[in-house]
């Protein structure tokens, strides 16, 4: 019990802490100074006064909402007398093997970058800067010479260091139920089963009635739809993000979901927050880095091709490039596996004071990152507002995606609960598919690495992201993997190839998600 009080001071402490350095905490200070001359604010009671006063006006859910949001992220509370690496990842095995992928990246860059002879960073000369200015809203119609770059690595690199992962501790058939794991991944961590996700996803169920279900052309829209909307419209005015958070677990109306992000996230567009993106912008006109043609190679090879994104290319131009300057993003590496690389003033490598972080976000982007960004273009479409909501998405969810850790929603795990869902519910299939070596893992890492982006039609990507919002968890992710391998299970047992497989599973642009969920979670034999 005093230990439970302990952990909540102290994350008190730590969030009062987080929001006294927010423009929220001075708007609030000036409200309170303002509401001083309000005839209702007496000095007898000044103190229940101005909460009155900050309840009334809505300043009261807006701080409501801030600690909510930073609950949302906060990593769980640990021992006081843990170092700080412990609160980046507890098991020193993940953290070492983090360490050594970091090294592989950075020794990557280093050498494309010795390679092609160019420098980390420049500064543009005032020509330069004044032609990006002048494009800045149509940098896909530019055209650079990117034939030399390369993506510094792919999914797939990043999938054979994750199989080469090994606990030290275990020995060769030391548990039994982990020597009976039969996938790639060969990590002791624990992940839920199907009960248990039933549970945990309960809102997903049978008798819930659910967008991307129940709003089909056969289900009269006074059934379910109509009221949804009318629920969500309430949420929305009385803008809580708490409840908007529950709301969304059933899916959003199409016309409310950019509000509903916004407000789960905790994102309104200030004046500030517009200047900052300015400022962003600012800094990519003036220095151009070697990050900025990784990030150009990317679009080009991925969105740019894309059917549903490549109208949106300058959009993903705009908000990448100033992603790579934004130093707040560094702020998520404390509960982040990863750290940030350094790079050294030339000729002062190895001196501290001469260091900075490159990029200076701290996040190398590799072959697909673009695709976290392409799918919320369908619904922001103010530069600024569309920055906001990315970078909140990204430092909550999808850096979890490509950094080795033991977190539930890290990709280790999300690895390790696919395949046990298929080794444990559809054991005939997983065992086909090894015997012929088409390891499941291989075909739906990329996937999972994507959150599906780029694989599942927009609308249906949309309804899946609502959920990993709604349960703030990415496991639905794995859990939709095996529901897709079920789906085409029959198609599945008659190949003899990891190609004819791969072949099978190439097209997902079809799939309904939603029904896909529901069957597999609530109508599998458990």
């Amino acid at each position: 019990m005093l230990q439970e009080e302990s952990d909540l001071s102290l994350i008190i402490a730590q969030i009062v802490q987080k929001l006294k350095g927010s423009s929220l905490y001075a708007q609030l200070e000036r409200q309170a100074w303002a509401s001083l001359q309000r005839p209702e604010i007496k000095l007898e009671s000044l103190k229940e006064d101005i909460k009155e006063f900050f309840k009334i006006s809505g300043w009261e859910k807006k701080l409501q909402n801030a600690v909510y949001s930073e609950l949302s992220v906060f990593p769980l509370p640990s021992h006081p007398a843990a170092p700080p690496e412990h609160l980046k990842e507890p098991l020193v095995y993940m953290r070492k093997a983090q360490g050594s992928w970091e090294k592989r990246i950075l020794k990557s860059l280093n050498s494309m970058c010795t390679e092609l002879s160019i420098p980390l960073a420049r500064k543009r000369p005032v020509g330069e800067q004044k032609e990006l200015l002048n494009k800045w809203n149509e940098m896909g119609t530019d055209e650079p010479d990117l034939s030399l770059f390369r993506p510094v690595y792919a999914p797939k690199d990043f999938l054979e260091v994750l199989i080469n992962l090994r606990n030290p501790n275990y020995e060769n058939g030391d548990s039994l139920s982990f020597r009976t794991h039969l996938g790639l991944i060969q990590v002791p961590l624990k992940v839920k089963d199907i009960p248990e996700l039933k549970e945990c996803f309960v809102e997903l169920g049978l008798n819930t009635g659910q967008l991307g279900i129940d709003d089909s052309t056969q289900v009269p829209p006074e059934l379910f739809e109509n009221e949804h909307v009318r629920i969500g419209q309430k949420v929305l005015a009385e803008q809580d993000s708490a409840a908007a958070q529950q709301y969304i677990r059933q899916g959003s109306p199409t016309a409310l979901r950019a509000e509903l992000w916004a407000l789960i996230l905790n994102i309104s567009s200030q004046p500030e927050d517009i200047l900052y993106y300015e400022q962003l912008k600012t800094n990519v006109i003036q220095h151009d880095l070697l990050v900025d043609s990784l990030i150009y190679k990317d679009v080009k090879l991925t969105a740019s091709n894309d059917d549903y994104y490549f109208v949106f290319e300058d959009y993903l131009y705009q908000v990448l490039l100033c992603f790579s300057r934004d130093t707040s993003v560094l702020s998520h590496f404390a509960y982040n596996s990863a750290s940030p690389p350094k790079s050294y003033i030339r000729g002062k490598l190895g001196l501290e004071e001469y260091a900075v972080f490159y990029p200076p976000n701290g996040v190398i982007p590799f072959h697909g990152f673009s695709m976290y960004v392409a799918p919320l273009c369908f619904l922001y479409h103010e530069p600024s507002k569309l920055y906001q909501i990315f970078r909140e998405m990204y430092v909550r969810f999808f850096f979890r995606l490509h950094s080795i850790s033991s977190h539930p929603s890290g990709i280790v795990s999300l690895c390790l609960l696919f395949e046990t869902l298929l080794q444990t519910y559809l054991p005939q299939l997983f065992y086909h598919l090894r015997e012929i070596g088409a390891q499941p893992l291989r075909i739906s890492f990329k996937w999972m690495v994507r959150a599906f982006s780029g694989y599942l039609a927009t609308d249906q990507l949309l309804l899946l992201w609502d959920r990993i919002l709604g349960y703030n968890s990415l496991e639905i992710l794995a859990v939709l993997a095996a529901a897709v391998f079920a789906f085409r299970a029959v198609n599945l047992m008659e190949v003899t190839s990891l190609a004819a497989a791969e072949a099978v599973l190439a097209d997902l642009s079809t799939l309904k998600v939603m029904p896909l969920l529901q069957i597999f979670l609530f109508a599998t034999v458990t």
